[in-house]
């Protein structure tokens, strides 16, 4: 008698996108997993175009890199024993905004000096 392959051995049945988990992990024994081949190609359809989306979402919004960059250097560098509270008061700080803004001006000035260097 031949063993059955659990759900923990099932091999993905097809490829996801680049960076995606799969989620149709059938076995040998005809079982085609949770998905069958179109509805996983359309989840993987909706995966690739949910990343594009938000990948030119971020494109357009530079300053969401600045506020997420210098909260999570913040969070390294003070290290705070109460992490919700900490995010709290760092986002409902009332000089963020300026904050930002100089941040993103930094930003500018660095992708500025890059771009010459890079004509050298």
């Amino acid at each position: 008698m031949a063993a059955s392959s659990s759900v923990s051995d099932a091999k993905p049945r097809s490829d996801p996108p680049h960076g995606m988990g799969p989620y149709d992990l059938g076995n040998d024994d005809g079982n085609i997993g949770a998905l069958s081949s179109q509805q996983q190609q359309r989840l993987n359809d909706f995966k690739i175009k949910t990343r594009l989306e938000n990948e030119k979402y971020l494109r357009q919004h530079p300053e969401i890199e600045c506020l997420v960059s210098d909260f999570l250097g913040e969070v390294v560098t003070k290290r705070p024993e109460n992490i919700r509270e900490f995010a709290a008061d760092y986002f409902t700080n009332p000089g963020l905004p300026v904050k930002v803004g100089q941040l993103l001006e930094a930003r500018k000035q660095r992708m500025l000096l890059n771009q010459l260097c890079g004509k050298m």
